[in-house]
């Protein structure tokens, strides 16, 4: 039995190796430090890659069992999956728009948000995300705008007691940090409550941090020292996590989310 690499970028280039083996003809890129496209198909590596932390020995033997099983038949219909089943699966994520320097836009199934993003929709299975394709859409006779409908519902009802943790800064500075580490944190930006949930605790309209896609951080618009620090922070994790999304920050208010632009932007 043999060990996989620890380091995320050597980890995904192992992932993709055993890939190419399970399926010579697949057209396989690796887009980050644990993600991989698999004929047009993002596979996030971050389930994996905790798997194999927990038996590092046994690393090997952890990611061919699970690959074996994601590529298995059952897990190469979903793309015929009717919509009747797949429709309580169905979850939205932020992505930024540069996703589509890797992926043709006309495949993917989505719809344009704010900030140099789009939200995109996954099916969301025991062991992996799919994709939601354009095909698949079309077929399921739904529009883009009706998955969006779709996946902020099954957003709202995935995790509806959500943990929420409160800090003040000594110049008068307030955040709500918000960590499920569910694949989803980023996401809950999109929740039609929002606003009503956070705005009593940071004074009115507020801004939103969503440097990558397992991190949200809601916070006040004020003091000015309070928001450049935090930018300064968005930045480096922007930077510095996997599935970075943007280093802008997101303005929340009563009748929906906005780009945010000042001075220091």
């Amino acid at each position: 039995m043999s060990a996989m690499p620890r380091e995320p970028e050597a980890f995904a280039e192992q992932v993709a190796q055993l890939v190419r083996q399970m399926q010579p003809g697949a057209d396989i890129r690796l887009t980050g430090p644990r993600e991989l496209i698999v004929d047009g198909r993002r596979m996030d590596l971050e389930n994996l890659f905790r798997m194999v932390a927990q038996d590092p020995a046994r690393g090997a033997e952890i990611a061919g069992h699970y690959l074996e099983q994601m590529f298995a038949s059952e897990a190469m219909q979903i793309e015929q999956m009717p919509f009747d089943i797949a429709r309580d699966r169905i979850m939205p994520r932020i992505q930024p728009e540069s996703i589509f320097e890797h992926l043709n836009r006309e495949l993917v199934a989505h719809v344009p948000f704010v900030n140099g993003t789009v939200i995109v929709f996954v099916i969301d299975l025991p062991h992996m995300t799919v994709s939601v394709t354009t095909e698949q859409a079309i077929r399921w006779g739904v529009s883009p705008e009706e998955l969006e409908t779709l996946a902020r519902s099954n957003l709202e009802q995935y995790q509806p007691s959500l943990h929420v943790r409160l800090i003040e800064s000594q110049d008068g500075g307030r955040a709500a940090i918000l960590s499920e580490q569910d694949g989803y944190d980023a996401a809950r930006l999109l929740l039609d409550g929002l606003f009503d949930r956070l705005a009593p605790q940071l004074g009115g309209d507020f801004l939103v941090a969503a440097p990558s896609r397992d991190m949200f951080v809601a916070l006040s618009p004020e003091p000015d020292e309070f928001v450049g620090r935090l930018r300064q922070r968005v930045e480096a994790d922007y930077q510095r996590l996997p599935y970075p999304i943007t280093s802008n920050l997101f303005y929340v208010t009563r009748d929906g989310v906005a780009g945010y632009f000042d001075d220091a932007a």
